[in-house]
């Protein structure tokens, strides 16, 4: 495998059919401790779900239960989701104890019965959560967009003997080159389109 992603800027993008927003809670997305540049991530999550709705996209959302004590763990104010969820077309919330929005989850089998062979991938965190969740969405053998703009992480600090700070885009970035060259990662949320399953 090589570790280059095949789709390049200017390629044109097929649709897909489902749209997994990864845990976009409160804890990390709102207040003094809400991810670097969460302006962007938010306002390119809203124009995807609302593309995805336009549609008739399956849109799921991942919410991670914490464990106790953590700013996500369940029933605290940090673990709401900061997105609606609109029932009435049939989107979802998932939740999930692990990294990976598949593991222990009914995510697959969700997607299996509603037709879903291709999806986008968006929210936090780049290198964890995001990350596993494509990653197992292409063993899958689902095909899996993954657009730039619209997923994010925190900065990691400085590590003495190890490395300086590492900022928080060059973390995202590093998350999207490492899942190899059959992830299609694309510059925007707008490159997106979806149709449905």
């Amino acid at each position: 495998m090589s570790a280059q992603s095949k789709s390049l800027p200017n390629d044109p993008v097929e649709p897909v059919q489902a749209l997994i927003v990864v845990d976009m809670q409160s804890a990390f997305v709102s207040g003094d401790d809400a991810i670097p540049h969460v302006e962007r991530v938010l306002q390119r999550t809203e124009q995807l779900i609302a593309k995805a709705r336009a549609a008739d996209a399956l849109v799921v959302q991942l919410q991670n239960d914490g464990p106790e004590g953590a700013t996500d763990e369940p029933g605290t104010p940090g673990w709401r989701l900061h997105l609606p969820v609109d029932p009435d077309r049939g989107e979802v919330v998932i939740r999930k104890e692990y990294d990976d929005g598949f593991e222990e989850t009914e995510l697959e089998e969700l997607l299996r019965e509603e037709g879903v062979t291709s999806l986008a991938v968006c929210g936090v965190m780049s290198e964890m959560c995001v990350s596993a969740t494509a990653r197992t969405a292409l063993d899958l053998d689902f095909r899996v967009v993954m657009p730039h703009d619209a997923h994010g992480t925190y900065d990691i600090p400085a590590a003495e003997g190890i490395s300086d700070a590492v900022p928080a885009a060059t973390v995202s970035r590093v998350a999207e080159w490492a899942l190899g060259d059959e992830v299609e990662i694309v510059p925007s949320a707008d490159d997106v389109s979806f149709t449905a399953s």
